[in-house]
């Protein structure tokens, strides 16, 4: 018998975003590249123990653990039939509608339908839900869309009774009242070895007297949306209609192609359509566009880095990058060295266009700006986190931890060592001030220039530094630790005080963006595609690190590797450094891994403060603890190293 096509809460959020992605998903022949594990998005995300927090705000609830369908809704029906109630994750259906609430409180005739968000919220703010022209923020709307979509679904099943609506989320005003609280929400293991939470039997009334938690209401919202009338004239209650239709009889709703594509987790590459697998994305392009598969191998405007007007050129017609002219991408020159973000564009797309594998570089501006570099040169990279509920007492919710940092220096003479690190993952402890306090011990002995790569470093010396103002009169060395930070950063606009430092760091991806371009980074700028790419186009490079000279005794010195070859050339190509460190943990899969390592320019990647996340809230051996520290450590070394070589390529190239 087949089992019930039900359109859930996740799925109405899939279909809003694109319908057509309702028939690919949940099918083995569709590979589906966004997190397929719930729990290690969470913990990735440093917010699963706000869901259990919550439960605690509502004592006396009942628990539907069940996965099951129809024995969770059985379960919830004999509940409500009591005259007040409170139920957390209870099981409504309405028809092929169905939905699991976080906390659902009845009394009477009246629901609280509470959904929990592990999301920071401004309580100080009037309208945090709205713009200034009237409609919803885009930052808020999918929280929003999945109350009004649960609103709909229980109103349905339950046609006389009053629902009041509320998000549940991380009050960013709010400090903590106790030490410890996050410790005592860890991660564990039920008969069936599937990971939960358990909850101390040490949570007090006292950690849950002051409330980091906070109850915001969202009827507003949710009538809005109830009301809001598509550009295709459909109404809210049309468009439930319509997705839980397409989805009840795996329907497929033509495709309408866009910018929204580039972000299509329904997509695979050529090997895996040769082993029997399918491609949503190439199915929709190839249905609306009439491309065959060799249309596909040109890169299109959704390749484009940092490109605003993707959606204006599909529906143009002008999607291939041959398609393109100058003007298409309003080439200007910004009055700064080097390139312009649309020149850079139109150097990608020329490039592309004519298949073209050579590589840019402005010697001019690279060495105008080198000339002001002072030896030695320090690159530094910090491992860094934010956890939902606080460390310890007076810390506020998703406050930044920067737990980690690796250091290495190179010297005038050509000499490079590893020359610091720091690792703090011990549980419960809120690791800023002396994380610090070491980096200050690593960069105070020379005037060297110091490099990062993104304004993260900065991001975090500014949030540690306002730390430090707000608990200045018990940080003995706050007033030091607070003038190297200003000596070495610059103040970001949030910032009160404003500073920029005699040794502000240079930040080596606005380097790569102004004076640099390979071809074979598809255009990212991230280091983890930077680095390949250079690698496999430096003949220096390969020589020099095709030898096992790294961490030798007479090479170059390492803290956490051992005559260690960084080239290893497979097949012609150099193979990714990052994919010969070992795993930071064995229990997630390859396609999580990936996902979790991918980082943006503006935030490192999710796989460090992942494994972080596990240190501090999973049961684990001494050995595990120490094998994923050491993976840490590597990592860490690398995103320093990397820095390094990148550095001696442009050297090289600049002779």
């Amino acid at each position: 018998m087949q089992k019930p096509r039900y359109l859930t809460k996740s799925r109405y959020k899939l279909g809003v975003e694109c319908p057509t992605k309702l028939y690919y998903t949940g099918k083995n022949e569709y590979p589906d590249r966004k997190m397929d594990d719930p729990f290690m998005e969470a913990l990735a995300e440093g917010g699963y123990q706000v869901g259990e927090l919550a439960k605690h705000y509502f004592p006396g609830g009942h628990d539907i653990t069940t996965l099951d369908h129809e024995e969770a809704e059985k379960q919830t029906n004999d509940l409500l039939k009591q005259d007040s109630v409170i139920i957390y994750e209870p099981a409504i259906r309405f028809n092929n509608l169905f939905i699991r609430i976080d906390i659902l409180i009845k009394t009477g005739n009246q629901f609280d339908l509470i959904e929990v968000k592990s999301k920071s919220f401004d309580s100080k703010n009037k309208s945090p839900f709205f713009g200034k022209k009237g409609g919803l923020l885009a930052v808020w709307a999918p929280y929003l869309h999945d109350v009004a979509f649960q609103n709909n679904v229980l109103a349905k099943a339950f046609p006389d009774a009053t629902i009041n609506n509320f998000l549940m989320l991380a009050d960013k005003h709010s400090k903590c009242a106790t030490n410890g609280l996050n410790q005592k929400f860890r991660i564990s293991r039920d008969e069936n070895n599937r990971k939960g939470i358990g909850v101390s039997h040490t949570l007090t009334e006292e950690d849950l007297s002051h409330k980091v938690l906070i109850q915001v209401p969202v009827d507003e919202a949710v009538t809005y949306i109830h009301k809001q009338i598509s550009k295709d004239g459909e109404s809210f209650e049309d468009i439930i209609s319509k997705l839980s239709d397409k989805y009840e009889t795996d329907t497929k709703v033509p495709p309408i192609i866009g910018s929204k594509c580039k972000h299509c987790e329904f997509i695979c590459n050529s090997e895996d359509e040769k082993s029997g697998l399918k491609s949503g994305f190439k199915e929709c392009w190839g249905q609306y566009l009439g491309w065959t598969d060799t249309d596909f191998d040109e890169p299109t405007v959704l390749d484009i880095s940092n490109y605003r007007s993707a959606e204006k050129k599909i529906a143009e017609g002008k999607i291939k990058f041959s398609e393109l002219t100058e003007e298409d991408l309003n080439i200007k020159d910004d009055d700064k060295p080097g390139l312009s973000n649309s020149q850079r564009q139109w150097l990608q797309v020329s490039k592309g266009a004519n298949n073209s594998s050579d590589i840019y570089i402005d010697h001019d501006g690279m060495k105008s700006e080198m000339e002001t570099w002072v030896f030695p040169l320090h690159f530094i990279d910090f491992e860094t986190s934010t956890m939902a509920l606080p460390f310890t007492k007076g810390r506020k919710p998703y406050e930044g931890i920067a737990f980690q940092f690796s250091h290495h220096i190179y010297h005038k003479n050509g000499e490079i060592e590893h020359k610091g690190q720091y690792v703090n993952t011990e549980r419960g402890i809120f690791p800023n001030f002396k994380f610090i306090r070491a980096l200050k011990i690593e960069l105070e002995n020379d005037l060297g220039t110091i490099f990062r790569y993104a304004d993260h470093e900065n991001s975090f010396l500014n949030i540690i530094y306002r730390q430090i103002q707000e608990l200045s009169d018990d940080i003995a060395d706050a007033e030091k630790l607070s003038e190297f930070i200003k000596s070495i950063s610059h103040s970001t606009k949030s910032s009160p005080d404003k500073w920029a430092g005699d040794r502000d760091m240079v930040d080596m991806l606005k380097l790569v963006k102004r004076y640099y371009y390979d071809p074979a980074t598809n255009g990212s700028n991230s280091i983890k595609d930077v680095l390949p790419a250079i690698l496999n186009s430096s003949q220096f490079l390969q020589e020099k690190y095709n030898q096992p000279i790294y961490g030798a005794d007479n090479g170059i010195k390492s803290l956490n590797f051992k005559d260690w070859t960084w080239v290893d050339i497979n097949g012609g190509i150099v193979v990714d450094p990052y994919k010969k460190l070992p795993k930071l943990f064995n229990d997630i899969s390859d396609n999580n891994l990936e996902l979790l390592s991918n980082e943006d320019e503006l935030a490192s990647g999710g796989a460090a403060l992942t494994a972080y996340a596990k240190l501090q809230f999973e049961e684990m051996s001494h050995y595990e603890r120490q094998e994923i520290e050491k993976g840490l450590l590597k990592y860490c070394e690398l995103d320093t190293f990397a820095m390094v070589m990148i550095y001696e390529e442009w050297i090289d190239k600049l002779k």
